[in-house]
C-alpha cells in the first residue's frame, strides 16, 4: 500500500507537469523501496506502455501525429528497446545504476535547453524531410538508437526522440509532441517484454505502479492550467534531474 500511495502522489505530479516522471519513479522504487534496479526499469517501461496509449490516441485525434514517421521509428525503436532490455538485464547493478542516472541527467539537460533556450543552434532545423530510402535509413537508425537508450535505461527517451524528430526529420513542433508519444508506445511495450522475459518484472508491483500513476495523473492534470508557466517549466527540468542526481548518489 505504501508503494501504491507513493505512485498515486507521483502520478499526480506527472499529470501536473506532463513530463519527467520515469526517472523519479525509478529512483523512488530503488532508493525508497529497495526494489532492484532491473525490476524498477522493467516496471517503468511496462507502465509507460499503458500511460502513453491514451496520449497517443488523443494526439492522433487532434492531428498531431505523423503516422508514417511515428510508426517507422516506433517499430525500429521497439527492436532496439527489446535488445536494450536484454543488455540491461545482463549488466551489474554497479554499472546499470550510474548509466541510468547519466541518461536521466542528460534528458534533464535537453529539456532545459529546449524549454529555456528554444533558439539554441541545437534546435535549428537543418535538414529537409528525407524521402525514399533515406527516410527508412534515418528512421531505422534513430529508432534503434532511441530504443536502445530507452530499453537499457528504462526511460521513455522522450527528449532524445523529440530531438531526432526536430533535427533529422524537420517535424513541426506540435506534431513532434504527438509523434513522440506514438514512437514511445511500441518501445515501451517491447522493452517491457524484454525485461519480462529476463524475469525482471513483478506483476503485483506493476499493478500498484500503474494504478497509482493512472489515478494520480488524472487528478494532477486538472491542476496544470492553474499553475504559473514558469513553475511548470522548472518542474519539467527538475523531475528528471532530481531522479538522476539521487540515483547517482545512491549507487
Amino acid at each position: 500500500m505504501l508503494v501504491f500511495a507513493a505512485m498515486l502522489l507521483l502520478g499526480a505530479v506527472i499529470g501536473f507537469v506532463g513530463a519527467g516522471g520515469a526517472g523519479v519513479m525509478i529512483t523512488l522504487l530503488t532508493v525508497g523501496f529497495d526494489v532492484p534496479i532491473h525490476t524498477a526499469l522493467g516496471t517503468s517501461l511496462a507502465a509507460m506502455a499503458f500511460t502513453t496509449l491514451s496520449g497517443s490516441y488523443s494526439h492522433f485525434r487532434e492531428g498531431n501525429v505523423l503516422r508514417r514517421l511515428g510508426l517507422a521509428m516506433g517499430l525500429f525503436g521497439a527492436v532496439g528497446a527489446f535488445c536494450g532490455a536484454l543488455i540491461s538485464s545482463s549488466l551489474d547493478t554497479a554499472v546499470l545504476t550510474p548509466l541510468t542516472a547519466a541518461a536521466l541527467l542528460l534528458s534533464a539537460l535537453l529539456i532545459y535547453l529546449r524549454i529555456f533556450h528554444p533558439h539554441s543552434p541545437l534546435f535549428r532545423q537543418r535538414f529537409l524531410t528525407p524521402r525514399g530510402g533515406r527516410f527508412w535509413l534515418l528512421a531505422g537508425l534513430t529508432g534503434l538508437i532511441n530504443g536502445l537508450i530507452s530499453g537499457a535505461c528504462g526511460v521513455g527517451a522522450a527528449s532524445f526522440i523529440q530531438l531526432s524528430l526536430l533535427l533529422v526529420f524537420n517535424a513541426p513542433l506540435y506534431q513532434t509532441v504527438g509523434t513522440t508519444m506514438l514512437v514511445i508506445l511500441p518501445i515501451a511495450v517491447l522493452g517491457g517484454v524484454g525485461f519480462l522475459s529476463a524475469g525482471h518484472l513483478e506483476p503485483l508491483l506493476f499493478v500498484q505502479v500503474l494504478l497509482g500513476q493512472t489515478i494520480g495523473a488524472f487528478f494532477g492534470a486538472k491542476l496544470t492550467r492553474l499553475a504559473p508557466q514558469i513553475l511548470l517549466k522548472i518542474a519539467m527540468v527538475a523531475l528528471p534531474a532530481f531522479g538522476g542526481f539521487i540515483l547517482f548518489l545512491a549507487r
